[in-house]
């Protein structure tokens, strides 16, 4: 049996870690040591939705959850044809994500955005707006994350006019610059559009 301790590990890290040991594992069972709270429902429900079976003990500080084949992988629903189709795009509006406070809002956003590099499924356009566009310039947190989804195939769109407004132009690090109507066309021939 594998083992991986997640103990002190902020949201996301516990379910990005145990994806990766569970796809390097294969079918050799993983024990998973995890906080109580957050870490131990997301690894569990992670584990659980891809068909793995998990049993759960009480250890010292925490909990471990061993995580093994289950009897069948459930089928992913299907998505309406239209949707398999166009390109998916996903439109951020903010450098937070979320109304509450902003360090938490910015935490998120940033948690997301990295997040996106351990899924399987990316959005084929990235389009950022208002102080979205922040996140693509000089001194944005999530800069090599964005790099990287760009060479996964992304496309990685700021709104030059946010960008004149925040004096950011020359500063942009991730991506193009582009423009409101590139934006609403993008968006009006999108088979799935994300607003963040």
């Amino acid at each position: 049996m594998e083992k991986l301790d997640c103990r002190n590990m902020v949201c996301p890290a516990p379910v990005v870690s145990t994806k990766r040991a569970l796809e390097k594992a294969g079918h050799v069972p993983l024990q998973v040591l995890v906080d109580d709270g957050a870490p131990r429902e997301n690894v569990t429900r992670f584990a659980i939705t891809r068909g793995y079976s998990v049993l759960e003990s009480a250890v010292d500080g925490g909990f471990a959850l061993t995580i093994s084949q289950g009897e069948s992988v459930p089928e992913k629903a299907s998505l309406p044809e239209v949707a398999k189709t166009g390109p998916k795009v996903m439109l951020i509006t903010s450098d937070r994500l979320g109304d509450g406070p902003e360090e938490l809002g910015r935490l998120l956003m940033k948690n997301f955005i990295i997040t996106l590099l351990d899924l399987e499924e990316v959005p084929d356009r990235m389009i950022f707006l208002n102080t979205g566009v922040l996140l693509a310039t000089d001194g944005s947190e999530v800069l090599e994350a964005l790099d990287k989804l760009g060479c996964r195939g992304v496309e990685v769109l700021s709104c030059g006019v946010c960008l004149d407004f925040f004096h950011k132009k020359e500063l942009l690090r991730a991506g193009t610059v582009t423009n409101m109507f590139t934006a609403a066309e993008s968006l009006l021939g999108a088979a799935s559009v994300i607003k963040l």
